[in-house]
């Protein structure tokens, strides 16, 4: 039984990390769906050992956030944020920087995946009619997505399951990695500028004149206020995943937006991604393996509980099998992490993704959805701004977590 599940546990994460499998149309869920199934099938699981491996916390957590962010969908906010940032008569410079400070700051209170997947449409038709190369702004999108989204707990999946795991406090969290998520930001910006200086003024033909987005403001005030009201609870004695879920209900009850409309904007992909991960470790679990390896990497000193381990683990990590598998996997075996070790592990795997396209979801996303804009954007090209920013920005972050006394170095 062991062998078998080895054998599911390496081909679900080298399917993690080609995205795929050569031949096949099935994407990352539907290999760890699939590796489930099998793992059911064979008896190396129950149904219950799969009930009981689920973090139904961290599910929840996602689940209203997403909810909360198609509040503001609805709305219209991310389209009206994205035209006006594309056709304001700002100079390209200018409008890079306001790329960057709004992918950033939203993704800080919401799930970057869908700041990005609801921005890059409206930004790519805005830039085009304009004139302007859509690729170094998108660049910055995804980078400033990412790096932003490392501020905080609800900033990206991979933080929400570490802050679940570690029992992190929201504002302790904030404190130790709000300043290298900005810095990060920078770092976005200054590199995109520097490589694209040369083209961020080159004019194209310009495209077809964008009407104003609609904004309605009463369903807007709707999420302010119930992103208002999720961090004041997040200051309260309340389990986060009861707040997020209060709000979210909240958002459901609505005289204008239909809940099946709202409930079509969430993301059952990812969550059933996280699913199939969490039974697939739990798994490997089982077989004592982790165990023995937790042992013998503790015994030689490579235990990721160190700066000169965990950062060139996650940058591996993070651009091979994909940040949130990587955390999974992680975590899974990484038994009572201590509080600083957390923190930076949130850290490097968010600045991680930013060195390469597969690196992240959310560069996959720009990624694919500016393609159905027409405009296509690379590998070579995503990497000549993506190595800089990753190595600048995990190099603050390093400096910053021994400084603070979070982790050592060695």
């Amino acid at each position: 039984m062991t062998t078998t599940v080895v054998a599911l546990f390496a081909l679900t994460y080298f399917g993690m990390a080609l995205g795929r499998f050569p031949g096949l149309r099935i994407d990352r869920t539907g290999i760890a769906v699939v590796a489930t199934v099998l793992l059911l099938g064979s008896g190396a699981l129950t149904s219950r050992q799969v009930v009981e491996a689920i973090d139904f916390p961290t599910l929840f957590i996602l689940f209203g956030l997403m909810i909360l962010s198609a509040q503001y969908a609805a709305s219209g906010f991310y389209d009206w944020c994205a035209l006006r940032i594309s056709t304001s008569a700002r100079s390209p410079a200018r409008l890079l920087a306001a790329t960057v400070a709004v992918a950033g700051g939203l993704s800080a209170v919401l799930a970057n995946d869908v700041v990005a997947f609801a921005m890059t449409p409206m930004l790519c038709l805005g830039l085009k009619a304009r004139g302007l190369d859509p690729r170094p702004y998108l660049i910055a999108l995804a980078g400033a997505a990412n790096a932003g989204s490392a501020a905080t707990v609800i900033g990206n999946p991979q933080n929400i399951l570490i802050a679940q795991i570690g029992h992190l406090d929201f504002w302790r969290f904030l404190g130790a990695c709000g300043v290298p998520a900005l810095v990060a930001m920078a770092c976005v910006h200054g590199v995109v500028w520097w490589v694209w200086r040369d083209r961020l003024h080159l004019r194209g033909p310009e495209g077809e004149e964008i009407a104003p987005a609609p904004l309605d403001r009463w369903q807007l005030g709707k999420a302010v206020a119930a992103t208002v009201a999720l961090l004041a609870l997040f200051a309260a004695p309340l389990p986060e995943e009861t707040g997020v879920l209060l709000v979210a209900g909240f958002i459901l009850v609505s005289r204008r937006l239909a809940s099946r409309d709202m409930l079509g904007m969430v993301d059952w992909h990812l969550l059933v991604l996280f699913a199939g991960l969490f039974a697939v470790n739990r798994a490997l679990g089982l077989t004592g393996i982790p165990g023995e390896m937790v042992q013998a990497l503790s015994a030689a000193g490579w235990w990721p509980d160190r700066l000169a381990v965990l950062t060139p683990l996650a940058l591996a990590s993070s651009n091979s099998i994909g940040n949130v598998p990587a955390v999974v996997l992680l975590l899974s075996a990484w038994e009572a992490p201590p509080e600083g070790a957390l923190y930076g592990l949130a850290l490097l795997s968010t600045l991680a993704g930013n060195l390469a396209l597969p690196g992240s979801l959310c560069n996959i996303i720009v990624a694919e959805r500016a393609a159905l804009a027409g405009v296509t954007l690379g590998f070579r090209e995503h990497a000549r701004c993506g190595v800089p920013m990753t190595l600048l920005s995990m190099a603050f972050a390093v400096v910053w977590l021994w400084l603070g006394g979070w982790m050592r170095i060695a």
